[in-house]
């Protein structure tokens, strides 16, 4: 299993935070080339559900790239949702906490990842461990700006 695990400081209050971050149908306003839809429902507790496509835009407002579906396995508001990856390449808990700081926030993001394909996956890591950081960091800059306006 390999973890990432990113934060950032948002000027807004916990509440504020949580409200934009579980916001999931408009998680594309912040997140790097990534478009989230629920599944059967709101998915605003254990067992929600989402797919998350996450690739180039196509006419039409669709993207064609890798689906990532997930499963809500802890819901405590305002402080930390897991949602547990379930697709092919993406497995394992992502996790997303929010540390209170007076009025303010720390947004800590955790992916924690089963590789697949045993070596080819773990070489393959290698080579896309420095996008995937990249575009964490980029979507965490976005989402400090995202959450303060919502």
């Amino acid at each position: 299993m390999r973890e990432v695990v990113e934060r950032i400081d948002v000027d807004a209050a916990p509440e504020r935070v949580w409200a934009a971050l579980t916001a999931w149908t408009r998680q594309g306003e912040w997140m790097l080339a990534t478009d989230v839809r629920t599944v059967g429902g709101p998915a605003q507790g254990i067992g929600g559900r989402l797919a998350a496509r996450t690739g180039l835009p196509l006419p039409g407002g669709r993207r064609v790239g890798l689906l990532d579906t997930m499963v809500i396995t802890e819901w405590d508001p305002p402080r930390r949702v897991v949602v547990q990856h379930t697709g092919r390449l993406v497995r394992g808990p992502g996790i997303f906490e929010i540390e209170p700081r007076g009025e303010h926030t720390t947004f800590v993001w955790t992916e924690r990842l089963w590789l697949p394909y045993g070596l080819l996956g773990q070489l393959g890591w290698v080579l896309v461990k420095p996008f995937a950081l990249a575009g964490i960091r980029l979507s965490l800059k976005r989402f400090a700006a995202f959450a303060r306006s919502f």
